[in-house]
């Protein structure tokens, strides 16, 4: 049976729906079985208010930049129909969903809240059961499971959920990514999951082969541990 899980993240104009911020930003990729299949969705969104400074300065999202985007209500259905049905795997869930939940909310179209037509894994809390006492944010995260999130200089919707994606994987001990590239290359899976490759300009290994009177030893001592018939070994 095919799970399908959403990697979710949202980016805003301030910290609280109730005090009337909106979304700006949609970022999601797509698990099936543990596998990104590339199908992503990705949206900036005009939020008809103006975004706090202390916002701008965490996601580099300007006013200036949202004026010709669309409107909540322009993307809303696409959106909806997209995580329908899905599991989504979301860093601090009770943010977003609240913003998500405030969006349909102030369309008056019937949309359902969000726990009604997905379930919401909540990896915040995962990371703080796994790691009790410790940071979790997701730059925490990254180093603790060898993530390469060098490109987030700013938060940004998609940018997050691809990295949420593989921190996920990390998390629950799948495999992240392969890496075959042959400037970094090891035959053994390092903690954040890469698997790497040996080396082709690595030494060969010595081959030691046995000599006739270590091998005439060895048959006899075969027929020591099994003197009722062939052994494992010479079968």
């Amino acid at each position: 049976m095919l799970k399908r899980q959403i990697v979710l993240d949202t980016e805003t104009t301030g910290i609280d729906p109730k005090a009337g911020h909106r979304i700006i930003e949609i970022g999601c990729v797509e698990l099936i079985n543990r596998r990104l299949t590339g199908n992503n969705f990705h949206v900036y969104i005009n939020p008809q208010r103006e975004i706090e400074e202390e916002a701008i300065d965490v996601h580099g999202i300007t006013n200036e930049f949202l004026r010709d985007k669309p409107l909540f209500n322009q993307v809303a259905q696409e959106f909806f129909d997209y995580i329908k049905g899905a599991e989504l795997v979301i860093h601090n869930a009770p943010f977003d969903v609240g913003f998500m939940d405030n969006e349909f909310a102030m369309l008056n179209q019937g949309f359902p809240a969000t726990h009604e037509y997905c379930q919401v894994l909540d990896t915040l809390v995962m990371a703080r059961n796994l790691h009790p006492g410790q940071k979790n944010n997701l730059d925490a995260l990254c180093r603790r499971y060898d993530i390469d999130n060098s490109k987030r200089t700013l938060h940004g919707a998609l940018l997050d959920s691809e990295i949420l994606a593989d921190v996920y994987l990390g998390m629950t001990g799948g495999q992240v990514k392969l890496n075959l590239a042959s400037g970094n290359e090891s035959n053994e899976q390092d903690d954040g999951g890469n698997i790497r490759r040996l080396s082709s300009n690595r030494p060969k290994l010595r081959v030691v082969r046995a000599s006739a009177e270590e091998l005439q030893a060895h048959e006899a001592r075969l027929q020591v541990v099994n003197k009722d018939g062939d052994t494992l070994w010479q079968k």
